[in-house]
């Protein structure tokens, strides 16, 4: 009775299926469905189901991994969701397609989408079972398959790609008639292998022949391509890194299919079965992110850059795809060698199990192109690594915010009174200290006051010009100078030169000490300011990432280089004139010049000793360095602080930072052309009030006059 009973469901499977074929067109091409399984349902749902399926495969892009390169063409990183690397079927190795051929889909070169010999002993199986198994699929309808789960955005639409149902069999059916008409069997192959899944995060056949045997497809053996086309049939459970005996087992299986078929001879089976499945020791990891770069801090701000981007997706979102999946080569602008002498620097002045940090940009004058970024803090979440970046705003990835940049802002007062026509010559009675309580300082709104502010010098004081306090970093002199030139003038130099708060993004507060250095800046903000002297006032925009080319070689949109007259070329000059007094024996930055190049410089010291600078710079290169306590609570330096394992006793601008500078500096321009400043006019040089006793310049009409 049961036989009977079974009998009639598998009658009704079968008129169900010709009722469904026919309505689908199917017999008609030639080509089946799977029937077995349409017991129960009525033959009208099927049909509709089956017509009211798109007739088409829509592909999306295969998503292909992209590259991060130095500016000589090394790679930095690389960024991907699937490791994969498309070949055409021309860079296959024959051995290759023969074996994956063998093991899926033996008479591929000779049945349509469906290959109804397999579909029917799946089916014939899956009705003994009871259930619905994977098996007897083609490969066209596997690339169906594996297509539909690429296209797949959400969790349900995943769900829907890959659930074991004859639904799912109908959809991958119709749309591999399609692929079928509009392909032939040698592209449908080779989209195939450069779609699938081989195991240990490597899709695609090239990418597997890297990562497995440190070759390419095209040279892959016997052996090597049998392992290779028995991992798609279970990825994770053939994977050698997992399981290397039930790899062999699985590689065996595909050699002796490829003999049964006549693929390949019984010595050639023989010898390929005793050879090794892989040497595990020399599988190649191909490392994802910046996480594992050589360079991770400058590929994290670089990834930052990029997803700024338009050009590469409307949302932050979709360019971080696109940056995954696009098989972008991304050409950036850091130079190797000159970031290998930052980083010599680094490992000679400073150790990782410091408690205090130190961080060193280099920026190319009149470019703005980021040359090097280092720091002494290795990257990691273990003990005394970070993932701060020190060197950059605190809006990116990272990014740490930036230090209380000291008397480096010196050299921005120093520009704005050149800009008004204060001299160099321009004399200041600068007591050791001065009481500035309640003294009016303009700013751009009006004008502020410090109800109680008496600073007092760390160095020289006296009558000085302006080039002594620049030598000798007289903080007295300073402060009046920017109460005579103003706030306004002096922030106004520092945002033209790209200087704003690095943790807040807002312009520089127009404090009573605001040359004396209490805005938070990066090295990289400092180092670009202080290029754009170098460069006779020309500012560029920091750059990080020179070109993006997509995956097919085409030139995609990314900022340039682009430079604006941020102060007029004299006045740089004049900066640049003043600036070299720093560098000269005698000045705070004196101990630090070498060679005979043309050098100007400026330290930086703040309040407490909580964080130490030195910027300088040649007409070819400008680097800054700092050397600070990055944690909550900040402590004083000279207290329990570490540099290159020692104490930190005495913490200043030229010894603690300056070191850092000269170093990295000596390395960095080893090889480059020797190139001068341009000399300031004399009226910069020497104003008209020069031959006036000590202290009694003064200041033209249109300054602003003490408080």
């Amino acid at each position: 009775m049961r036989a009977e009973r079974g009998g009639r469901s598998r009658a009704r499977s079968l008129i169900t299926f010709i009722g469904v074929s026919v309505l689908s067109g199917a017999l008609a091409a030639g080509l089946a469905v799977p029937f077995a399984g349409f017991a129960g349902r009525g033959s009208e749902q099927v049909a509709e189901t089956v017509q009211n399926l798109p007739r088409e495969l829509d592909v999306d892009p295969v998503a292909v991994r992209s590259r991060i390169l130095a500016a000589d063409g090394t790679l930095i990183a690389t960024l991907y969701e699937q490791n994969r690397i498309p070949v055409p079927l021309a860079a296959m190795s024959p051995i290759m397609l023969k074996a994956i051929v063998a093991i899926e889909d033996s008479r591929f070169y000779d049945h349509g989408a469906l290959d109804l010999k397999g579909t029917l002993r799946a089916m014939i199986r899956n009705q003994t079972e009871g259930e619905v198994q994977q098996g007897g699929s083609s490969i066209t309808q596997q690339y169906v398959k594996l297509s539909l789960v690429e296209k797949a955005k959400s969790a349900a639409a995943r769900r829907r790609a890959t659930e074991v149902s004859y639904q799912r069999k109908l959809t991958e059916l119709r749309y591999a008639i399609a692929v079928e008409s509009e392909l032939s069997k040698d592209e449908i192959l080779e989209r195939y292998l450069n779609l699938v899944n081989f195991g240990d995060g490597a899709y695609g056949v090239q990418a597997a022949s890297q990562h497995y045997f440190r070759t390419t497809a095209d040279k892959l053996t016997l052996p090597q391509a049998a392992l290779l086309a028995g991992l798609v049939k279970n990825p994770t459970g053939y994977d050698p890194t997992n399981d290397l005996a039930r790899a062999k087992a699985r590689r065996d299986l595909v050699l002796r299919r490829m003999l049964e078929l006549g693929v390949i001879s019984l010595h050639q089976a023989k010898q390929a079965l005793k050879a090794p499945v892989v040497n595990l020791s020399r599988v190649e990891p191909v490392p994802n992110g910046c996480a594992n770069s050589r360079y991770p801090f400058y590929c994290d701000y670089v990834v930052s850059k990029l997803l700024e981007n338009p050009a590469l997706g409307a949302t932050i979102r979709d360019r971080d795809h696109y940056l995954k999946t696009g098989g972008l080569t991304i050409r950036t602008t850091i130079d190797p060698r000159i970031q290998a002498a930052a980083q010599a620097s680094i490992e000679a002045h400073s150790k990782p199990t410091d408690t205090a940090i130190a961080a060193i940009t280099m920026v190319q004058p009149g470019t703005g192109v980021v040359k090097a970024m280092v720091q002494s803090k290795p990257y990691g979440n273990g003990r005394n690594h970070t993932n701060y970046n020190y060197n950059v705003e605190k809006s990116y990835a990272g990014g740490y915010g930036g230090f209380q940049n000291g008397s480096t802002m010196k050299a921005f007062t120093i520009a704005a009174a050149l800009q008004k026509g204060i001299p160099m010559d321009y004399r200041i009675n600068s007591p050791q200290q001065i009481n500035l309580s309640g003294k009016k300082f303009t700013t751009c709104t009006g004008f502020t006051r410090d109800p109680d502010y008496t600073p007092q010098n760390s160095t020289h004081s006296g009558d000085l010009t302006m080039v002594e306090a620049a030598r000798f970093s007289t903080n007295t002199y300073f402060l009046q100078l920017s109460q005579r030139v103003g706030l306004c003038p002096i922030a106004g130099v520092a945002a033209r030169l790209g200087v704003y708060n690095a943790q807040t993004g807002q312009p520089l507060d127009q404090v009573v000490s605001m040359t004396l250095g209490v805005g938070y800046v990066t090295p990289l903000m400092l180092s670009n300011a202080y290029a754009t002297f170098a460069a006779r006032g020309r500012y560029c925009k920091p750059l990080v990432v020179a070109t993006v080319r997509d995956k097919s070689g085409k030139y995609i949109d990314t900022p340039q280089i682009e430079c604006k007259q941020a102060i007029p070329r004299q006045v740089a000059d004049g900066v640049n004139r003043v600036l070299s007094e720093v560098m000269m024996p005698g000045g705070t930055g004196g101990r630090l010049r070498f060679g005979t190049r043309d050098m100007a410089g400026k330290t930086g010291t703040i309040q407490q000793n909580l964080a130490v600078w030195f910027c300088g710079y040649t007409p070819n290169l400008a680097a800054a360095a700092v050397v600070a306590d990055a944690n909550l609570p900040y402590t004083n330096l000279m207290y329990r602080h570490t540099l290159d394992g020692r104490d930190i006793a005495d913490p200043t601008g030229s010894g603690t930072a300056g070191p850092l500078w000269q170093t990295a500096m000596q390395g960095a321009l080893r090889g480059m052309p020797v190139k001068r400043f341009v000399s300031p006019p004399s009226r910069l040089v020497r104003g008209p009030d020069s031959a006036a006793k000590p202290g009694e310049n003064k200041p033209k009409p249109n300054e602003n006059r003490p408080g």
